[in-house]
C-alpha cells in the first residue's frame, strides 16, 4: 500500500477496510487468528480487490482458550494487551491491527500510526494518542502480566480531530 502515489481516496480506504474486515471475519468464523495483519501482508489485485496473505503466524482458536505467545504481530500493529504480556488473546488481536492499517491509509503521508522502536516505546506511542488505560474503561488491564512494568505517567487521550 505504501507504493501508491498521493493520498488514498476515501472510497478506496472504505473498500479496502471493508474487505479486510470481511476477510478476517471469515477467518475468525472458521476459528483462525491471523496474528500478523500489516500492510505487507495484504495483496491488492487490479487496484480493487484486497486479499489477506501470509498466514505463517496464524493459529487455530476456540474453546478452551489457549495460551498463545505474545511474540506475534509486527510491533507497529500489535495491540496494547499483547504488549503487556496477554497470552489469552482472541480475535481482537487482528481487529486492532486492522484499525492501525486503516489509520495508515487515511494518513496522507501513509506513515504507521504507532511506529515504536521497541515494546516500551510502542506502548508509549499508543498511550500518547489513546491515553493511559484506566481501570474504569478497561477493568482487566491491571491483571495483565506486564502491566506494572508498563505503567507510565497518566496521559490524557489526544484529540483525534486535531491529528
Amino acid at each position: 500500500m505504501n507504493n501508491c502515489n498521493g493520498p488514498i481516496p476515501i472510497k478506496v480506504v472504505k473498500s479496502f477496510t471493508y474487505q479486510m474486515i470481511k476477510g478476517i471475519v471469515y477467518c475468525h468464523n472458521n476459528k483462525v487468528l491471523h496474528r500478523d495483519m500489516k500492510p505487507q501482508n495484504l495483496l491488492i489485485c487490479g487496484k480493487k480487490i484486497l486479499k489477506l496473505a501470509d498466514f505463517g503466524l496464524a493459529r487455530a482458536s476456540g474453546i478452551p482458550v489457549k495460551n498463545y505467545t505474545s511474540e506475534v504481530v509486527t510491533l507497529w500493529y500489535r495491540p496494547p494487551d499483547v504488549l503487556m504480556g496477554n497470552q489469552t488473546y482472541n480475535s481482537t488481536i487482528d481487529m486492532w491491527s486492522i484499525g492501525c492499517i486503516m489509520a495508515e491509509m487515511v494518513n496522507a503521508t501513509k506513515q504507521p500510526l504507532f511506529p515504536g522502536k521497541n515494546e516500551a516505546d510502542q506502548l508509549t506511542k499508543i498511550f500518547k494518542l489513546r491515553g493511559t488505560p484506566v481501570k474504569e474503561e478497561w477493568p482487566e488491564v491491571e491483571n495483565l502480566p506486564d502491566y506494572e512494568k508498563s505503567k507510565v505517567d497518566d496521559i490524557k487521550p489526544a484529540n483525534m480531530a486535531e491529528k
